[in-house]
Parts: structure tokens; C-alpha cells; sequence
């Protein structure tokens, strides 16, 4: 979608929704139309999220490692070929932090992927659900990206 059209749309919603599962993200994006460039639309994008949110938005995505049926989760994990290695790499996470490992994947392989999952176990839990959180916004920001284009 232009960015000309996604200033003026009216059924934009669903689309941010698909890349940020969070309706004050959705609703700040929305309210902040019309932008003048892309950098505006991303600027506006780069939102701090609460932890509530934060929470909310992982439970939209799924396990790195685990394939997604469709959508842009699966391309985004295209580099991820070692799932057995994920799949107790992940227990151990979710048993430390109580939710999934998220990380822009996108551009990544799977031993870079693993390499920061183990390297963030060090990490206390209100630190780490910090840096989900950033790592939500670089999701969205890349999402909205591929979704509207100059």
C-alpha cells in the first residue's frame, strides 16, 4: 500500500494490527495520520511499550524454531534450520521468563538466533522484558515497512 493510500484509508486497523498486536500502538499510528514521509510513519512507530502490552503482543507470535503456517512470522524465520536445538533452548527460557523468546528474526540464522536467546538468559526477568519489548517495535517497524511503501 503507498503511503498515500494508508493516510486516507479507512480499514488500515487490521493491517497495523498484524504487525504489532497492541491497540494504543495501533491507535498512536492511526491518530498520527497523515505523515509526511516514511521516516515520519516509522518515527511514529517507535512507541515504548508497556509490559502489559508487551505481553500481549508476544502472545500473538510464535516460538522461533516452530514454523508458522503463514504470514510474515514465517518468512521472517526463514534462517531458522536447527529447531531440535530451539525446542530446549525455549523450555528453558519460558521456564526462566514465562513467555516466549522474541527476537527480530528477520535477516538472522539460526545459530545468530540461539546464540542470543542463550546469551539472554543471563538477563533478569524485568530486563529481559525490556528487550522483548524493543525487539517488538524493530518487528513492527520492519512489518509496517513491507506494508507501505513511498
Amino acid at each position: 500500500m503507498l503511503l498515500t493510500e494508508f493516510n486516507t484509508a479507512d480499514d488500515v486497523r487490521p493491517l497495523l494490527t498484524a504487525c504489532l498486536a497492541v491497540p494504543r500502538w495501533v491507535d498512536a499510528i492511526l491518530d498520527g495520520r497523515p505523515y509526511a514521509d516514511l521516516d515520519a510513519l516509522k518515527a511514529a512507530a517507535d512507541l515504548p511499550l508497556r509490559d502489559d502490552e508487551i505481553h500481549q503482543a508476544m502472545a500473538a507470535h510464535p516460538r522461533i524454531g516452530e514454523k508458522p503456517a503463514d504470514g510474515w512470522a514465517r518468512s521472517e524465520q526463514s534462517g531458522v534450520d536447527n529447531a531440535d536445538a530451539f525446542a530446549a533452548a525455549n523450555a528453558e527460557y519460558e521456564a526462566k521468563f514465562g513467555h516466549v523468546y522474541l527476537v527480530c528474526a528477520s535477516g538472522r540464522s539460526g545459530d545468530e538466533l540461539l546464540k542470543i536467546l542463550r546469551s539472554r538468559l543471563d538477563n533478569d526477568p524485568a530486563t529481559e522484558l525490556a528487550v522483548a519489548g524493543r525487539e517488538l517495535l524493530k518487528i513492527a517497524e520492519l512489518r509496517l515497512a513491507k506494508a507501505v511503501t513511498a
